[in-house]
């Protein structure tokens, strides 16, 4: 008989605040933008599949984000694209998603979660950085779904413009195929020509 152990995510870091999680996708990615989400979430919130994205079947993460979506107190995605990535970095361009994300939030929070160990304070609103944190707090856990499922589906879109690059597959990562991809037609205005992709 199988028996299957769910992570157990905290869901506060702390009480008195109003607290959103915020995460970031796709920012070691080749091409595309990169994506972020911020999400506060109500007493007594749980889902059993709730986890690092990474960590989550792709079917299941669809699953999570309507789930997310239709249960979170306020939630918000945002963006940068890469032409922005290749002017400030893409440090800095994770961090602008997350703050245009928390400006999106219908409920202003008085707390933040960021997930890594990076961030810039936001109008003044206090915040602590977690490493790892997509998989100890399930309101970074539920932003890094929706920022996945939200950049998936992009480079899914963009799949149809340029299918030789197989980004319904590998999202823009520098996989193998990707790789070869550019070796045999080059760079196209998507990619980050920042980081000095080499084929």
């Amino acid at each position: 008989m199988k028996c299957e152990i769910y992570l157990v995510l905290q869901l506060f870091y702390q009480v008195k605040l109003i607290e959103a999680g915020c995460d970031e996708a796709g920012r070691g990615c080749y091409a595309g933008p990169v994506f972020a989400a911020a999400v506060i979430l109500p007493e007594k919130f749980y889902h059993p599949l709730l986890n690092d994205s990474k960590q989550v079947k792709e079917k299941d993460r669809c699953l999570l984000r309507e789930f997310i979506e239709n249960n979170a107190l306020s939630y918000s995605v945002a963006m940068i694209d890469e032409k922005e990535i290749d002017k400030i970095n893409i440090l800095q361009a994770s961090i602008k998603a997350m703050h245009k994300a928390i400006e999106g939030l219908t409920l202003l929070p008085q707390f933040l979660l960021i997930d890594g160990n990076r961030f810039k304070k936001h109008k003044n609103i206090p915040y602590e950085c977690i490493i790892k944190g997509d998989g100890k707090y399930a309101s970074i856990a539920a932003a890094s779904i929706l920022a996945k499922t939200y950049r998936d589906e992009f480079m899914q879109e963009l799949h149809f413009q340029y299918p030789e690059y197989a980004w319904n597959k590998n999202k823009g990562y520098g996989t193998l195929t990707h790789r070869k991809a550019i070796e045999a037609f080059g760079l196209c205005k998507h990619h980050r020509k920042s980081f000095k992709i080499q084929p």
